[in-house]
């Protein structure tokens, strides 16, 4: 499965962690995420993405979270767990040069208790997909009901 989307993951330092996301001004709440350039790798348009559209620029790539299929206009997904140089704002706002200007509206959602309600179903299905895939990575989710909502999501794992 090759990827042609990037999306780098940002976790808190909270215990249990926290996902930054942010609220676009049309298609409400989403991960970072854009497409990969020729002769760019995953990981480094993560964090070009992270960039542009965060105005994150002290951030390396930690861990390849695998591929996902999802399952919208035929995209492959690449996640990049990426750890944050300092400490980020509990919320800030950041206007992309790219994407029509936009104004992004940065927050950060509890692993076991995300804002699916406001995400497009695509969204949807990738924040269940990165809560299963950081759980089996060993990183704390969180407790009870939320591990029902995994159930029945796939994903593939890069071998790099």
């Amino acid at each position: 499965m090759t990827p042609g989307k990037a999306c780098p993951v940002v976790l808190s330092a909270h215990v249990p962690p926290r996902i930054l996301l942010f609220r676009h001004p049309l298609a409400g709440v989403q991960l970072v995420k854009g497409g990969i350039e020729p002769g760019e790798s995953a990981a480094q348009a993560a964090l070009r993405e992270l960039e542009e559209e965060a105005g994150i620029r002290t951030a390396g790539v930690t861990h390849d979270l695998g591929c996902w299929d999802a399952r919208h206009q035929g995209q492959v997904w690449s996640f990049q767990l990426c750890q944050v140089e300092g400490e980020l704002p509990q919320q800030w706002t950041h206007q992309t040069l790219d994407d029509h200007g936009h104004a992004f509206a940065f927050f950060w959602a509890p692993l076991a208790d995300l804002p699916l309600a406001d995400c497009h179903p695509v969204f949807q299905r990738a924040l269940r997909y990165l809560r299963d895939a950081l759980e089996a990575g060993g990183h704390q989710v969180g407790y009870g009901a939320a591990r029902s909502e995994l159930k029945g999501d796939r994903f593939v794992r890069n071998h790099v």
